[in-house]
């Protein structure tokens, strides 16, 4: 055969190798992590690779949310339940 078709086909064949391993890198260091880390209700870094857990600003500042509704809607778009109701207080 003529040896610049087996060149060439061996050129292909590695450049298809090399495509089907970064295919493979891409979805076990990028999507399976990023699709996992979505599901959890978290934010993804796609640059940096990074899962982190939303915090809400009421958190950081300590101060309350003092519409409830609103309270409840940004814990469950964060993934969080609201807080368990406070102890009654025990009268002697």
């Amino acid at each position: 055969m003529n040896p610049t078709i087996e060149r060439l086909k061996l050129i292909f064949l590695g450049v298809f190798g090399l495509a089907v391993v970064g295919v493979v890198v891409w979805t076990v260091g990028w999507a399976i992590p990023g699709k996992r880390c979505t599901e959890a209700k978290k934010w993804w870094d796609a640059g940096e690779r990074v899962c982190a857990q939303p915090v809400l600003i009421s958190d950081i500042t300590g101060r309350t949310i003092q519409d409830k509704q609103a309270e409840a809607e940004a814990r469950a778009a964060i993934g969080r339940s609201a807080p368990p109701p406070a102890p009654a207080a025990i009268q002697p």
